[in-house]
């Protein structure tokens, strides 16, 4: 999918490289150092690696051991070549993950599977009030044809009433309903994409997003998260400048509210220095703020306002959902943009969709009004006790993992040095436990040594999840599947 990446200087590959070992011949400790940041994302796929001559002044090596490293990486299919056009990184034929473990597991499997691939949570029991009380506003809305393409009045004027209280004053005609937030991001997709146009994507990203933009034939270009000295995930600025600037994208494509799957969350200053590039680039900006009202970890006063919040010239798109908070199955998305833009994708909609089930947008609309407080409380309990769970027990059954605990979303984002995720999923297949390897959310297979560990688990299943997960690792330990030269993943 990647085929653009601006070109690395020498002193910025060799910033990110980690001090020689000694143990192996410097040609090959150069070349496991930079497979290593390939395949755990931190230099994406395509990226144009320095000639060897400059690269061998900046490392004080012989141009030869350069040179050799780089016919180790091709030979091992980190690095392809072209005369004229010089090298650039790639990932090894193979390293697509196995099954599709985030593809919800069927109802008839629950009992023989431990599900740790889908990132959902249950209905809570304010859920059968909600129905009620719907069931009896429905014969209102009976009259007529059922069909509202822009959505139900009432539960736009929640959804705007809700922006508003988070800093982004709202009105109705600003919001779109669609059916789950995957319906409004096609039609944000469609509207702002033509086949071959670039988007910026950050690296990791959701899965979803990465395989629709694909479909859609767009390339994709993976901006890297940085990681500061407190092992906490962000924006890499000088890199969505790079990417920008060189690449000019018709989009970029955004979590920056409890990120998915890393958790992150992305301050106002990081969201204005954006901006502020985006518009310089003359990109558009769609803002993924699913999981928005997630923050287990922090306290409510303390959230950035949205991204939309921060715009001056209508860039950002923002689309939103009620999966994560309130339940999956309730189908209900939506996307906040200028009324003329909602008008527009509303008539766009029609050729597919004419509208939003009634019945499930009046469950949403009472959840919203007269639920959302409770609802978002319990949810944040839960999550919180599953994410300490997991913090308390991940380094007893595997020490030499790496996690940071984030501060909100639906899961925790683990680095597995030394065995890649992959191999575990493989291995999880036939222990009966799902496991989504973090190679789902790269770019052309990256993160092979990280997996995403959903928090709806219940904090009680943690104990079993991580024994099965320990016999996983120990299954595809057993059958070869561990790499060389391991190091954590940058997240």
């Amino acid at each position: 999918m990647a085929e653009w990446h601006s070109t690395l200087t020498p002193h910025a590959l060799a910033s990110r490289l980690p001090p020689p070992d000694g143990r192996r011949p410097a040609y090959r400790a150069l070349a496991a150092q930079v497979s290593r940041l390939v395949a755990d994302g931190r230099l994406p796929v395509g990226t144009r690696l320095p000639a060897e001559r400059e690269l061998a002044a900046e490392l004080r090596l012989s141009r030869t051991t350069v040179a050799a490293a780089y016919e180790a990486l091709r030979a091992d299919g980190f690095l392809h070549s072209r005369r004229g056009a010089g090298s650039w990184t790639a990932l090894p034929e193979g390293t697509r993950p196995p099954a599709d473990a985030l593809h919800p597991l069927a109802p008839d499997q629950h009992g023989t599977q431990l599900d740790l691939g889908l990132a959902a949570p249950t209905a809570p029991p304010e859920l059968a009030e909600a129905a009620a009380h719907a069931l009896e506003q429905l014969p209102a809305y009976a009259v007529g044809h059922g069909n509202y393409p822009t959505g139900l009045p009432v539960l736009r004027e929640a959804v705007a009433h809700r922006y508003t209280e988070r800093g982004l004053p709202t009105g109705p005609d600003q919001v779109l309903i669609t059916t789950g937030a995957m319906s409004a991001l096609h039609l944000a997709h469609q509207s702002l994409l033509t086949r071959g146009d670039r988007v910026a994507v950050e690296a990791p990203s959701y899965v979803n997003t990465l395989r629709a933009l694909d479909r859609l034939g767009a390339r994709l270009v993976p901006v890297p998260f940085a990681t500061d000295p407190a092992g906490n995930a962000g924006w890499d600025l000088d890199q969505w400048q790079r990417v920008l600037r060189g690449a000019a994208p018709k989009l970029a494509f955004t979590i920056p509210d409890f990120h998915n799957p890393t958790g992150a969350l992305i301050d106002e200053d990081q969201r204005r220095a954006l901006l502020s590039h985006a518009r310089a680039a003359g990109t558009a900006v769609v803002s993924d703020e699913t999981c928005a009202e997630l923050g287990w970890g922090v306290a409510e006063s303390e959230l950035p306002r949205p991204l939309a919040a921060l715009d001056r010239d209508a860039r950002v798109i923002t689309v939103g959902s009620a999966g994560k908070l309130l339940w999956p199955g309730l189908r209900i998305g939506w996307l906040r943009a200028q009324p003329s833009l909602v008008r527009k994708l509303a008539a766009d909609r029609a050729l597919y969709d004419l509208g939003t089930p009634v019945l499930d947008q009046l469950i949403a609309t009472r959840l919203l009004t007269a639920h959302l407080p409770a609802v978002r409380a319990a949810r944040h309990a839960g999550l919180r006790a599953t994410a300490e769970a997991f913090a308390d027990a991940l380094p007893r059954h595997f020490p030499r993992w790496r996690f940071t605990l984030p501060p909100g979303g639906l899961a925790l984002w683990v680095a597995t040095p030394g065995l890649p995720a992959t191999a575990l999923a493989r291995a999880g297949e036939r222990l009966g436990v799902r496991i989504a390897s973090g190679a789902r959310f790269g770019v052309d297979g990256a993160f092979e040594e990280c997996l995403r560990l959903p928090l709806t688990l219940p904090a009680a299943l943690v104990p079993d999840a991580l024994r099965r997960i320990a016999e996983a690792a120990e299954l595809a330990r057993a059958e070869r599947f561990t790499t060389a030269d391991p190091e954590p993943c940058s997240l």
